[in-house]
């Protein structure tokens, strides 16, 4: 199942509209429910992608049931790990996905959220150690960061930190969770606030 043939446009249209079906209603759709999310008019276009996809290893179903169709390959979920952020010095964080981390049944709605995985020990007292990936909300619109947020934050010149944010004026301190290092202060147009914590996630 690792090296499948490729699918065509309206085969991979198929085959995804049939795994989010799937995946949320927990049953196979009808026919005449793959027609309209196809925009056709007749049955055999959907039933000739459904034997191409069967032929091709990506569905299978039983002969003789209604709606016993099944997805054979499911496709990797979950939220991309973009890379590492620094949770001591200011590190340049990675711009390629690396992995994939599955927070389906946590996250519903994940569009908005991203991964970190954490390196250094900067944020130990807030219960967020090296190897930890963090959960991170990007910012909608002109929304503000409280004081007091734990935030994901590019400083110019240097690079992206997780830190506690404080703003007074101009000047935004991103404050660490360990005494051993020290606050990191900069002018409000040097400092770009990337995303907002929303959880940690630890594998043991």
């Amino acid at each position: 199942m690792t090296n499948l043939e490729s699918l065509t446009q309206a085969q991979q249209e198929l085959y995804d509209w049939l795994i989010e079906y799937i995946r949320t209603t927990q049953h196979a759709p009808s026919i005449r429910q793959m027609m309209r999310a196809m925009n056709l008019r007749s049955p055999a276009p959907i039933q000739s992608r459904l034997e191409r996809l069967r032929t091709k290893g990506y569905i299978d179903w039983t002969e003789g049931k209604a709606r016993t169709l099944r997805i054979l390959k499911q496709p990797v979920q979950g939220l991309p790990v973009l890379g590492a952020i620094a949770a001591g010095g200011l590190v340049e964080p990675f711009t390629d996905v690396e992995e994939k981390l599955d927070l389906s049944n946590l996250l519903q709605r994940s569009q908005d959220c991203y991964a970190l995985r954490v390196s250094g020990d900067s944020m130990i007292e807030d219960h967020i150690a090296d190897g930890d990936l963090v959960i991170m909300r990007s910012l909608t619109g002109s929304e503000a960061v409280s004081n007091g947020e734990i935030v994901a934050a590019r400083v110019e010149g240097h690079g992206t930190t997780l830190k506690r944010f404080y703003q007074e004026g101009e000047i935004i301190t991103l404050q660490p969770s360990n005494q051993k290092y020290q606050p990191i202060t900069a002018n409000t147009e040097q400092v770009q606030v990337q995303g907002v914590l929303v959880g940690v996630w630890r594998g043991y």
